[in-house]
């Protein structure tokens, strides 16, 4: 067997060019399928991360879906969630561990001489836990200031260091939001992008009665945050909040629902859904690749059996069996396919990281697929070489003598 792997080796290196060429559709297919699976890989991870950084055992509830004058509102867009709804929540679901309405408006705030255009959100002082998120400095505001509309607020890191700058510790300073002064009690951890990709930290977060009261003047809310107490209550908490606010609302059997409650597992379905689309094109063109790749090792092996026709007819006379050409011509074509294989796998693991340096796409490249890839890339050298080399087994021994 290794007599066999040598000349195998020995015929490579004698076209070392025609080699090369004949195993680049299979680099470029190996490449463009580790590449794309770590496209796929690390735009998934990058979704469940952001939506982690929202919050552990995370449940968002969403009005909306109204009708009026024949014109269907989307989720969220039109408030329909009350304070009575949000009561009804804390007082009859159970298996939640925080609960949170939402009021949000944007608006100017100011500090001295700086002045920005940020999101204010109204919350309860449960926001932070149902949202797993931790300060920096400074305190959570109470319920007491949710209760007496308190004049109080906590500031995300970007809205900080707009205001402020890089180092100082903005708790205890007052801006103004609008005409009204508030006292900044608590400056928030970093959490960087959202699920959308907006700056989950260029925020204010006020009491939601404070917000509605002296700044949107709403009197419903958009949405509410509601952590479950453990990952497998997530799907009661979600049927009950779903029988619950469908009695409130009065939504008879067979009406669709005016709000939609949604968890991390489903917002991480719907973000990644266009992502696994994306990788399975991708993969269908890497495939391409691969096929017209081992179309030209079957091509170049064919050229290969008619070159060494004398020399096979050679082996032969001197007492080679058919089997043991048979061997040595598949045992080239996957030697082709393999080291093909293990270029591309090679230029694969160089590309990945590139991308992402360059183009700032996020990779992370799949162990599972570089093992597929590479068993794939032997498989093709045994499909496409079988032919060729049962081609060359076949020969009759004179005849190939005979061969000019």
């Amino acid at each position: 067997m290794l007599a066999v792997f040598v000349i195998a080796l020995r015929a490579m290196r004698r076209n070392l060019l025609r080699s090369f060429l004949t195993m680049l559709g299979i680099i470029v297919g190996i490449s463009a399928v580790i590449v794309g699976v770590s496209m796929g890989t690390g735009a998934k991870a990058e979704v469940d991360k952001r939506i982690a950084s929202m919050g552990q055992n995370l449940l968002t509830v969403m009005s909306g879906n109204i009708s009026r004058g024949g014109v269907r509102g989307g989720f969220g867009m039109a408030p329909n969630l009350t304070q009575a709804d949000y009561d009804a929540i804390h007082r009859e679901i159970s298996g939640i561990s925080a609960v949170s309405p939402e009021a949000r408006t944007t608006t100017q705030i100011a500090y001295g001489n700086q002045n920005s255009y940020v999101q204010v959100s109204g919350v309860s002082a449960e926001y932070l836990t149902a949202r797993s998120w931790g300060l920096q400095s400074g305190a959570n505001f109470t319920e007491a200031d949710v209760r007496n509309a308190s004049k109080v607020c906590l500031i995300g890191a970007t809205t900080a260091k707009t205001l402020f700058g890089e180092s100082v510790d903005p708790v205890g300073q007052v801006i103004r939001i609008k005409s009204s002064p508030f006292t900044i009690v608590g400056w928030l951890e970093a959490k960087g992008s959202g699920s959308f990709g907006q700056d989950q930290d260029d925020v204010l977060l006020a009491p939601f009665t404070s917000v509605m009261k002296r700044l949107s003047g709403d009197t419903k809310f958009r949405s509410f945050s509601v952590q479950a107490e453990s990952p497998e209550a997530v799907t009661e908490v979600q049927t009950q909040l779903t029988e619950l606010l469908r009695q409130r609302h009065q939504i008879t059997e067979g009406k669709d629902d005016d709000f939609m409650v949604r968890t991390q597992q489903e917002t991480s379905d719907f973000f990644n859904a266009n992502n696994q689309i994306m990788t399975i094109l991708i993969g269908f063109f890497a495939g391409i690749s691969l096929v017209v790749g081992g179309i030209g090792i079957m091509n170049i092996m064919l050229v290969s059996v008619t070159e060494r026709t004398r020399e096979i007819g050679i082996r032969l006379a001197v007492g080679a069996r058919g089997r043991d050409v048979l061997r040595q011509f598949l045992t080239e074509a996957v030697l082709l396919s393999v080291v093909g294989g293990i270029l591309g796998i090679a230029t694969g693991y160089w590309l990945a990281p590139l991308l992402t340096k360059v183009a700032g796409f996020p990779t992370l490249i799949s162990h599972t697929s570089v093992i597929v890839a590479f068993a794939v890339s032997a498989f093709i050298g045994i499909v496409f070489g079988f032919f060729p080399a049962l081609k060359a087994a076949r020969l009759d021994p004179i005849d190939a003598l005979r061969y000019e």
